[in-house]
């Protein structure tokens, strides 16, 4: 494991060049939202960039649709030489929603009670849609939840997965990654919104809590995408199957040894919902991790990071891609 912390405060990094995250975003290809029939549902994805060039899918956390990968975000990363994939995870946004299974029950699954489904069953879902979009395999970046289906999906699944980063996210293990009390209390007994202007006002609320201290609170930027995953299609009862699924994930730590390929670990200093110490145990358990700190960063996608995001990213890419075996050369 290398372990590296960016800046040397919450403060100390210029906010990202809107113009050139809009330009990026107003010049990439970006194809509409397509639908693949996968392990038995269809799931939602959106591509932006060249086909042709290197393929990366990205993973969202808990309860949270595609759509928290920011446009602009991805729209960077695409300009950066990369095909870029996001996706609606079972249960959320425009995908499949699994009304038929019982409902999630998130204590007793932490408790050891069986889940309505697993995590491996949606690193399952991530496997079949590499598949789906016409690859052999792809450079995987899975954020909170998404980094532990991404670790599974590298795991089970080795032969899609070039390289791995997982963002804010944890081992399985309950003596890291801790979330603070508060926020603990809130994920077991928040209501569901009983409107959309309900739904704006809880989503603003729990993104204040567990947002990054470090860098600015861009209210009408949430507002606007909470409004948007109401409108995409809200369900409290599919979040709670997901976070079933994810109390009930068993430790990673000892086969996360079994990684092979470039893994980078990004975390925040200042999570309040998986401390960085489920980070620093992620990239300890990974043989070669590369770890990056960011002091003053909290469980959430700050602007002003996006460029080291994307370049960290893009540096483990480039790693994967350069001991990738070539083409078979003709006899």
């Amino acid at each position: 494991m290398t372990d590296s912390a960016v800046g040397d405060g919450p403060m100390d990094r210029a906010p990202v060049d809107r113009a050139l995250a809009d330009r990026a975003l107003d010049e990439v290809d970006i194809r509409g939202i397509d639908i693949a029939s996968v392990n038995g549902l269809t799931l939602a994805h959106e591509s932006f960039g060249d086909p042709a060039d290197v393929p990366i899918l990205l993973v969202m956390g808990l309860g949270t649709q595609m759509v928290g990968w920011p446009d602009e975000f991805c729209a960077l990363l695409a300009a950066a030489g990369h095909h870029v994939t996001r996706y609606d995870n079972r249960d959320v946004g425009l995908s499949t929603h699994l009304d038929d299974l019982p409902a999630g029950q998130p204590v007793a699954a932490f408790l050891g009670r069986t889940a309505p489904y697993r995590l491996a069953d949606m690193a399952q879902d991530a496997a079949e849609l590499i598949g789906a979009l016409g690859h052999e395999s792809m450079h995987v970046v899975g954020l909170s939840m998404g980094g532990c289906i991404s670790q599974i999906l590298t795991l089970e699944h080795p032969h899609r997965v070039r390289s791995l980063t997982s963002m804010s996210s944890t081992t399985g293990s309950r003596r890291v990654g801790h979330p603070r009390l508060d926020i603990a209390r809130r994920m077991v007994t928040q209501r569901s919104a009983r409107s959309r202007e309900e739904a704006i006002e809880i989503g603003l609320a729990n993104w204040r809590q567990t947002g990054s201290p470090g860098f600015p609170f861009d209210e009408e930027r949430l507002r606007r995408r909470v409004a948007r995953s109401w409108d995409r299609g809200y369900d409290p009862a599919g979040s709670g199957r997901q976070f079933a699924a994810l109390l009930a994930a068993p430790d990673r730590t000892a086969a996360l040894a079994a990684i092979t390929v470039p893994t980078l670990v990004l975390h925040g200093e200042a999570d309040p919902l998986i401390g960085v110490s489920g980070g620093r145990a992620t990239a300890r358990a990974i043989p070669g991790a590369r770890l990056v700190t960011y002091p003053g960063m909290g469980h959430d996608l700050p602007e002003a990071l996006w460029p080291s995001f994307v370049a960290e990213i893009a540096r483990t890419v480039a790693q994967a891609e350069a001991v990738r075996p070539g083409p078979p050369r003709p006899a």
